[in-house]
């Protein structure tokens, strides 16, 4: 029975008042059943909107929840670095010179080739200078000439000053023998000294080696014209290979680690392998600013020339002397416009982009010199788009399945 039936039938069964005003009852039961209506419709409509209200806000909060990334994250690890330290190095000879000519004229003969051992002030290469040889005699000519000369004026400036004692002849007369005697003696003076640089550069004829050593380069042969001090015309190279001088750059991070009379061990790749171990001689004691590093050099005794000088080698530092190093995966890398960066999830739950420097690459792990710390969290494949301030949720770490459980027992 609905609202307008019970109307209609209250009405039929109550006739209206002579008064002409309706009854108090008639009224209050109206508003009832209107109170009661609304009420009803309410309750309805409540039904069937807080249900979709409730949806509503469980799906606004599931959305809110999947906009926030679940990431998983590392800490860098802190040790020493594995296996040690191989660091690439340089062989060089105990020292090593160029051998050019002092003199002009054409090579006469050279007695020794590549790969011979010589001795210290061993002939290496005779030149023929016509041109030398005929200033040479020149000068002795003049020399003696001028010595004679000398010679004479002092003899006749004695006999003038004894003259002039006597009061045979002037002072002036007397004075001027004087003169002459000390012009000649000059020019004798400076007729020998210019005999001898002639002398000593046709002593520059034989061209001989400056220490013991090995002779790895002879660029000239017989009649060849030779121009002295003429840098691109190199005669021989020599080298001496006993001991060797080993030279490689160790980290800035490492430096501190290195000290004279360490000894190192010296890998050879190209005779298998073989190590040898060398003494720390020096460092550079200043770290290049470009790379970072530190230059060492080893001496290494070399008595039978099995190590050739100019071959690659490694420099071995095994753990122990080594100190802590900082690493990470690669796979925490970002490669950005500006350098390489990490994401690092902040105790609030943000990411922050941090600039690194690298060192060395251990294949799956990499050194990093500066910008994190263990304990940092580092994100594992950050994304290309993740940005400064975005919010994410650390994943929890997967559990060990019994078979990798087992397997650690």
């Amino acid at each position: 029975m609905n609202i307008s039936a019970l109307s209609s039938n209250w009405l039929i069964g109550h006739k209206e008042q002579p008064t002409g005003k309706a009854p108090f009852f008639g009224t209050r039961g109206a508003r009832r059943l209107i109170i009661v209506g609304v009420i009803l419709l309410s309750l309805a409509v409540l039904a069937g909107v807080l249900p979709r209200l409730s949806q509503r806000r469980q799906a606004v909060a599931d959305t809110k929840q999947l906009e926030v990334p679940n990431v998983s994250v590392v800490s860098p690890s802190a040790g020493a670095p594995p296996d040690g330290l191989v660091l690439p190095a340089e062989v060089k000879p105990w020292q090593e010179a160029s051998i050019f000519s002092r003199v002009n004229g054409y090579l006469k003969s050279w007695v020794v080739d590549i790969g011979a051992h010589v001795e210290q002030d061993q002939l290496l290469a005779e030149i023929d200078t016509p041109d030398l040889d005929h200033q040479l005699e020149q000068a002795r000519s003049q020399a003696t000439l001028a010595q004679g000369s000398s010679q004479l004026a002092k003899i006749t400036n004695d006999k003038w000053q004894k003259l002039w004692h006597e009061g045979v002849v002037s002072e002036l007369d007397a004075q001027n023998t004087a003169t002459n005697q000390d012009t000649t003696k000059a020019n004798a003076d400076a007729f020998a000294a210019n005999l001898r640089v002639l002398e000593q550069q046709v002593a520059f004829k034989r061209v001989t080696a400056p220490f013991a050593g090995i002779i790895t380069a002879r660029n000239l042969n017989v009649g060849d014209l030779i121009v002295a001090n003429n840098t691109s015309t190199e005669m021989f190279h020599i080298q001496q290979t006993n001991p060797l001088r080993i030279y490689f750059r160790v980290p800035q991070a490492n430096a501190t680690n290195i000290h004279a009379d360490q000894t190192i061990d010296v890998v050879f790749p190209d005779q298998g392998g073989k190590t040898v171990p060398a003494k720390v001689a020096t460092t550079s004691e200043s770290i290049t600013p470009n790379s970072r590093t530190l230059l060492v050099e080893l001496h290494l005794d070399n008595p039978n020339n099995e190590i050739q000088p100019g071959s690659y080698a490694q420099a071995r530092l095994t753990s122990g002397s080594l100190g802590q190093i900082v690493t990470l995966p690669n796979n925490t890398l970002l490669f950005r416009a500006q350098g390489l960066q990490v994401g690092v999830v902040k105790p609030d739950s943000t990411v922050e982009l941090r600039d690194i420097k690298v060192g060395r690459d251990f294949g799956t792990t990499i050194e990093i010199v500066q910008g994190v710390t263990p304990s940092d969290k580092v994100i594992l494949n950050p994304a290309d788009s993740l940005v400064p301030g975005d919010v994410v949720h650390i994943a929890a770490p997967p559990s060990s399945s019994p078979a990798t459980e087992l397997a650690k027992k």
